[in-house]
C-alpha cells in the first residue's frame, strides 16, 4: 500500500467514526510517524482498536499488507467508549482564500458574469455563503458550485446588474474569511464599436472645400452602450483648427458637422465606447475654393487708345508733327483679399433645426482675409426677398 493511502484510511476512520482527531487535515505530513501514532493510540484508547502494528511500520512503504489490512478490518466492528474525549473541529475562516476576477476592485461591467473561486483548504470543513450587495442596497445571494478537488475549492457567480460599488460577502462556516467584504466597482456595459458605421459628404476622400461646412451621420443601432467621439487633425497635424459640432438626432444616430480652414489631407478620427470604428481613422483631402478675378463695383472701365494712322494725302513736305496720344490712365487695383481665409458659422448655416419667422444667426470670421465687401445671398424655395442685416462686432 501506497503511504499517503494508508495514512488517510487511518484519519478517515478515527475523525469519521469518533470525532477523536477532528483536525486531521491540518496535521504536518512532513511527520508521518508521529501523525500515525496519535492516531492509532486515540484509537486504541477509545475505540478498542489495539495496535497489531506500530506506528513506524504502518507508514513504511514496504509494511506487510497483511498486517495493515489485519489492524484496518477492526475499525468497522469498533464502538466509542463512554467518556471519550471528543473535541469540535477547529475551524479558521481567515485561512479560506478568494480571488478571481469577480472580487477585483475593476474590470467588472453590469449584466456580465462575474466569477471566482474560495479555497477552504485551510480552513476546515464548513458551509460557504456569498453575499452580493449593491449601490441601492439590494442584497442577492451568490451561486456556490464545489468543485470537489484537493482545494475544496468553490466557483461562485452572481451577475451584476447596476453601475457602481459593490460590495462582496464571503463567509465560511458564517464568519466573513480573509478580505471580505470585497469592494468591487461595476463600470457600465460597455458597447462593441464592430457594429458603428459611419458615412456621409464630410467622410468623402474629395469634393470637400475649405471654409465651407458639410458632415457626416455615425448610426449606433445596435452596438450598445457607449459615447461617440469625433477627433479632426488638418494637414498641419493639428487638432485645435477645425470647428467640430456634433448633434444627436435621435434613433440611435448621430451627426458631426464640422468646417475645415486648411487645405490638404485631414484625417477624422471616429470612436465608439473609446475605440476606433470600422475604417477609421478616415482620410479627407480639402480642396480649395476656386478664386474668380471680377472687378469690383464701381470700377471705371479702361479701355486702350486707338491710333489714328497717317493719311496717303498728307504732304510730304508738312513738318508738322502729330501731338503725342494723352497717356495711359493706370490701371485700378483691386484690394488684396483672400476669400479662403474667412469662415462662418453658427444656427443660420445648420441645416436643420430653424423655424419660420424666427431670425437666424450667424457668424463670419474675416480675419486674415484682407480687405474686401461682404456680401450675403440667401435663396429660399419661393422668390419672396429676405431682409438681412449684416453688421460688425
Amino acid at each position: 500500500l501506497e503511504l499517503f493511502s494508508v495514512l488517510n484510511d487511518i484519519k478517515r476512520l478515527s475523525v469519521v467514526r469518533s470525532g477523536l482527531c477532528p483536525d486531521w487535515e491540518n496535521w504536518d505530513p512532513s511527520q508521518p510517524v508521529e501523525n500515525a501514532r496519535e492516531a492509532m493510540q486515540q484509537a486504541d484508547d477509545w475505540l478498542g482498536v489495539p495496535q497489531v502494528i506500530a506506528p513506524e511500520e504502518i507508514v513504511d512503504p514496504n509494511v506487510d499488507e497483511h498486517s495493515v489490512m489485519t489492524y484496518l478490518s477492526q475499525f468497522p466492528k469498533s464502538r466509542l467508549k463512554p467518556g471519550a474525549p471528543l473535541r469540535a473541529k477547529t475551524l479558521h475562516p481567515k485561512r479560506a482564500r478568494a480571488y478571481g476576477p469577480g472580487v477585483e476592485p475593476r474590470g467588472n461591467i453590469v449584466l456580465k458574469p462575474a466569477e471566482f473561486l474560495v479555497e477552504t483548504v485551510e480552513a476546515g470543513l464548513g458551509e460557504i455563503l456569498v453575499y452580493v450587495e449593491d449601490p441601492e442596497g439590494h442584497t442577492e445571494e451568490a451561486r456556490v458550485i464545489p468543485n470537489n478537488d484537493k482545494n475544496r475549492s468553490y466557483s461562485v457567480v452572481y451577475l451584476p446588474k447596476v453601475e457602481g460599488l459593490h460590495k462582496v460577502k464571503v463567509l465560511f462556516a458564517g464568519q466573513d474569511i480573509e478580505r471580505s467584504p470585497f469592494m468591487v466597482n461595476v463600470s457600465k456595459a460597455l458597447g462593441d464599436p464592430s457594429r458603428v458605421q459611419a458615412r456621409g459628404p464630410g467622410l468623402q476622400l474629395s469634393g470637400n472645400v475649405a471654409n465651407k461646412p458639410t458632415y457626416f451621420d455615425i448610426y449606433t443601432a445596435g452596438a450598445g452602450a457607449g459615447d461617440v467621439g469625433v477627433v479632426i487633425v488638418d494637414s498641419n497635424a493639428r487638432r485645435d483648427t477645425v470647428e467640430i459640432v456634433l448633434e444627436n438626432k435621435g434613433d440611435s444616430i448621430f451627426r458631426c458637422t464640422y468646417v475645415p480652414v486648411l487645405e490638404g489631407a485631414h484625417t477624422i478620427c471616429v470612436t465608439f465606447a473609446g475605440q476606433q470604428i470600422p475604417r477609421s481613422p478616415f482620410t479627407v483631402n480639402i480642396s480649395e475654393l476656386s478664386q474668380i478675378a471680377l472687378p469690383p463695383s464701381g470700377s471705371p472701365v479702361h479701355r486702350e487708345p486707338v491710333s489714328v494712322p497717317q493719311t496717303a494725302c498728307t504732304p510730304p513736305s508738312d513738318r508738322t508733327r502729330r501731338a503725342p496720344p494723352p497717356p495711359t490712365p493706370p490701371r485700378s487695383r483691386r484690394p488684396t483679399c483672400n476669400p479662403n481665409s474667412c469662415r462662418a458659422s453658427g444656427r443660420g448655416l445648420q441645416p436643420k433645426g430653424l423655424r419660420v419667422k424666427e431670425v437666424a444667426d450667424f457668424k463670419v470670421y474675416t480675419k486674415g482675409g484682407g480687405s474686401g465687401e461682404l456680401i450675403v445671398t440667401v435663396k429660399g424655395p419661393s422668390k419672396t426677398s429676405l431682409d438681412i442685416f449684416i453688421y460688425s462686432i
